[in-house]
């Protein structure tokens, strides 16, 4: 017998099963449930055709999960083993699926208390489905068998009629193997590698980690604020938006505020949030006005003591831009502005 599990022959038990058998491995999917899968470390349980209608399958390890209270077998394949694929149907092809499964008569009634390596034979059919695995198994590779398929004319063509179903498991708190693994995370904060990078579990998916910083010298949009120290401005049917790229901790920013014929200009000083706070407070950047069919006012940004907002200044005057300042403000005027400063992280 190559295959091995700890804790399920009710007597006979050796100590190398007890060694061999994985039963430091436990990942969570519930308070009684563990993540089944092969455990990671070389190759295995890797299929290999060895002859016309014959597939090994290397040695590995395993956890197998049955219902809650059957709770979780460790298994382990301790040597190759070789099964022979019947032969293909007349007329259609078919998928069969190769599993490793555990029997437990006290909650199967299969009469068996064993692991077992198996290979489940598919319906043929003209549009052939895989099998479905059996409770208290994990399935490793589904074989496509096509009609006809004999030792005699010449067998499968195992390059191509593997599919790999493998999934693996790990200890609570390590990184998953899971290229191409399709299932979902087994806890919050579970990672796992791809291959090429690592992924997070979230509790509903995996997102990558750490989450992506937004490139260098990309401008990104984003909707500063508009307030004043006395009655609220708001926009209306007016227009307000921005954008800014950090490169370090180096800030550009630009914004614009479009008056429409429902914007509520408010009272006292305008006041327009930064889309990071900053450092220091400064002379930072211009602003300018466009005053329809009349003129265009220009000013000077200064970043506010508190670091988040700016507030401008018309050139050569002490007064802060608002409601009547630079000019009496009308549907179709607007403002825009652009800066640079120093950002506090």
């Amino acid at each position: 017998m190559t295959v091995r599990s700890a804790w399920l022959p009710a007597n006979q038990q050796s100590r190398s099963d007890t060694r061999l058998a994985p039963t430091g491995t436990m990942s969570p999917t519930g308070p009684l449930t563990s993540r089944p899968g092969a455990l990671p470390g070389g190759t295995p349980l890797l299929a290999t055709g060895v002859a016309a209608m014959q597939v090994r399958i290397d040695p590995g390890r395993a956890v197998i999960q049955g219902t809650a209270l059957q709770g979780a077998y460790p298994v382990v394949l301790s040597e190759a083993e070789t099964l022979t694929v019947a032969d293909g149907d007349a007329q259609y092809a078919r998928i069969d699926l190769v599993v490793l499964q555990v029997y437990d008569h006290d909650y199967d009634a299969s009469g068996q208390t064993a692991g077992v390596l198996r290979l489940i034979k598919g319906v043929a059919a003209a549009g052939p489905q895989v099998p479905a695995t059996p409770a208290a198994a994990l399935a490793l590779w589904s074989i496509a068998v096509p009609s006809k398929a004999s030792a005699g004319t010449g067998g499968i063509t195992w390059a191509s009629a593997l599919t790999d179903l493998r999934v693996y498991t790990v200890g609570a708190g390590a990184i998953l193997p899971a290229a191409g693994d399709t299932a979902p995370g087994a806890y919050v904060g579970q990672y796992r590698d791809t291959g090429s990078a690592l992924e997070r579990w979230n509790g509903s998916a995996w997102t990558a980690y750490p989450a992506p910083a937004a490139p260098v010298g990309v401008w990104q949009p984003y909707t500063p604020t508009w307030r004043s120290d006395g009655a609220a401005p708001a926009v209306g049917n007016g227009s307000l938006s921005g954008a800014y790229t950090k490169i370090g901790r180096t800030v550009h920013v630009r914004g614009r505020l479009q008056i429409g014929s429902t914007t509520v200009l408010g009272s006292g000083a305008w006041f327009f949030g930064l889309p990071v706070p900053a450092a220091v407070g400064a002379i930072a950047g211009i602003i300018w006005a466009f005053d329809v069919g009349i003129a265009i006012n220009t000013g000077a940004v200064f970043i506010e003591d508190n670091r988040t907002e700016i507030v401008a200044f018309t050139s050569g005057s002490a007064f802060p831009w608002s409601v009547s300042r630079p000019q009496p403000w009308a549907a179709g005027d607007h403002l825009n502005f652009t800066l640079t400063y120093e950002s506090a992280s």
